[in-house]
């Protein structure tokens, strides 16, 4: 991600768009957890979390688990008392409160949006850390939100004000520079097209260097907004997009929804389209490309690309 991230000319329209949605999911969050829906909702689920010695228990009476905002009120006026998640607590305080908006812009966002509604919560690996993270994270509640970023200094920084936010310090070892030369490896090698865990893998584009936990993790979302690639002594995102293919194609079943930001770049727009396939796009808003990558080990014989 770009460290300049301070261009104005839509950041009002932004933050007001932001605040408004944050406070729509606290309100999604009070009417789920209202007392209509309690005796539907909660119950299943305590249900499905419990093991077998926990499901021989008698069950806590409801007011172990549901407060009376006004003891005053009678069993069939009772509300609940809930809190704003954490998350969404701190996107709320920290977007209101600085003038520096995500650089992503609305539509680019939305389509992320539409993916982590129906997916949240989940696995989600960004590739960048910026001044969107807390946003994601946030989107993401209850979930796992994992942020992976070249510039050790810039993690200090975001860390000192964000601490809650988990990311990790990588290293990239190419150059955009190299991007020609890594596309004909990427296209012709044998290596290239075959599906197995990244630290495995003889490709020259795969990402070998990542903590272990993030290989063994199978990723509902990634998205791909790092390495710094807009100058040429840059590391450039060819690594990187290859490898969030393979990782999607490596899951054990399921699918994986990869993002791609910044396509109006060669490298961008070349490597998504060679190693995420136009067979797997889903669609493009802006700068933001979007495929949706099966797993190939739960069908063995798939071709790289469909």
């Amino acid at each position: 991600m770009m460290r300049s991230k301070t261009s104005q000319y839509f950041s009002i329209n932004i933050k007001f768009i932001l605040i408004c949605a944050f406070f729509l999911l606290l309100i999604c969050i009070l009417i789920t957890n209202s007392p209509s829906s309690f005796s539907s909702q909660q119950t299943p689920e305590i249900h499905k979390i419990a093991n077998s010695s926990e499901s021989t228990k008698e069950p806590k009476p409801e007011s172990a688990t549901v407060l009376a905002c006004d003891p005053s009120l009678d069993s069939l006026t009772i509300q609940t008392c809930t809190k704003i998640p954490p998350s969404l607590a701190h996107a709320l305080v920290h977007y209101a409160t600085t003038n520096i908006t995500p650089q992503q812009t609305l539509k680019e966002i939305s389509v992320s949006l539409r993916v982590l509604e129906n997916k949240a919560p989940c696995n989600f690996l960004v590739f960048g850390l910026g001044h969107d993270s807390l946003m994601w994270t946030a989107l993401n509640h209850g979930g796992r939100t994992v942020f992976l970023e070249e510039d050790k200094s810039w993690i200090d920084q975001i860390q000192a004000k964000l601490p809650t936010l988990e990311s990790y310090h990588v290293d990239y070892d190419t150059k955009l520079t190299q991007a020609d030369e890594l596309m004909e490896i990427g296209m012709g090698e044998e290596d290239c097209k075959l599906v197995s865990d990244p630290r495995f893998s003889k490709c020259q584009l795969s990402l070998k260097g990542f903590p272990s936990e993030i290989y063994d993790i199978e990723w509902d979302l990634i998205m791909v907004d790092a390495p710094t690639g807009y100058f040429e002594g840059a590391p450039g995102r060819m690594s990187a997009i290859y490898t969030a293919g393979l990782m999607a194609r490596n899951r054990e079943n399921g699918e994986t929804d990869v993002f791609v930001h910044d396509v109006d770049r060669k490298v961008e727009d070349q490597f998504s389209n060679a190693f995420l396939c136009q067979g797997y796009f889903r669609e493009q808003q802006g700068r933001i490309r979007h495929f949706t990558i099966p797993s190939h080990r739960a069908r063995l014989g798939r071709p790289f690309c469909p």
